[in-house]
Parts: structure tokens; sequence; C-alpha cells
């Protein structure tokens, strides 16, 4: 791992679940550690509901904007999450790779969000806590 472990969150159009999975280790994890997002067809834009559910939680990710992914991000990243959605990661030797399957909040409003939100933090707080206790991170 580098001097400063990075994680890549990725999902179909980078609107809802990658972004509140960034906003969330951005968050909770400060600097210690390097947040990208991406998505192979990216949105227009972050999902509203996403954004107000993230407002909820006193996460402002309203200036967001989607953005497509590189093979470069991948390259640059030690873990890379793929957020439940088909989305797949080129792969390279000595990266982590995670599936993590989540509900898909296009489309719903934000009743429905708030769980997808929740089980979102809950996983980056795990996350958070394995790349602490590894003795490169």
């Amino acid at each position: 791992m580098a001097d400063k472990p990075s994680v890549l969150f990725v999902c179909v159009h980078n609107a809802g679940r990658s972004q509140m999975a960034a906003a969330w280790l951005t968050h909770l994890a400060g600097d210690r550690i390097e947040v990208r997002s991406a998505g192979s067809a990216p949105g227009a834009e972050v999902n509203p509901a996403a954004v107000e559910a993230m407002a909820e939680a006193g996460i402002d990710i309203s200036a967001e904007i989607p953005k497509i992914l590189t093979v470069d991000a991948v390259r640059a990243s030690d873990v890379c999450v793929t957020m439940g959605c088909g989305d797949t990661c080129p792969v390279f030797p000595g990266k982590r790779y995670l599936d993590w399957a989540l509900d898909d909040p296009a489309g719903q409003g934000v009743e429905a969000v708030r769980p997808i939100r929740d089980e979102i933090r809950a996983r980056v707080e795990a996350l958070i806590a394995e790349i602490d206790a590894r003795p490169d991170a």
C-alpha cells in the first residue's frame, strides 16, 4: 500500500451508492485514506434522493459530479469496491476487490434511500477498521 491507502467506489452511474460511500469514507476517515468514486456510464447528476439522505446525516454531496471509471483510477487504488451493480473493474495484481450487494437507490424516494445510506455507512466503518488494522496501511 502507498503512504496513504486509497479506495475506489464503483457503480454504473456513479450517482447514488458510490457517491454515498465516497462521502462516508471521506467524512469518517478524514484525510487518512484517499477516496475516489466512478462509474462505467456516469449519470448526468447525483441522485437527488441520495443528496437528501446524506444531507440528513450532515454530509453535503450536492456539488459532486458523476465521473467516468478509468483504468488509471483502478491502478491508483489499493481497494476497489463495486456496489452490487454488475459493474466490473479492470483487474490488477495486488489490488483488493470487494463487491457490496446493495439495493439501487435510482428512482427511489428518500425513505427508501435512508436504509441504503445506513448500510453503506456500516460497511465503510468496517472497511476503515480493516484498513487501519493492516500493518502496511
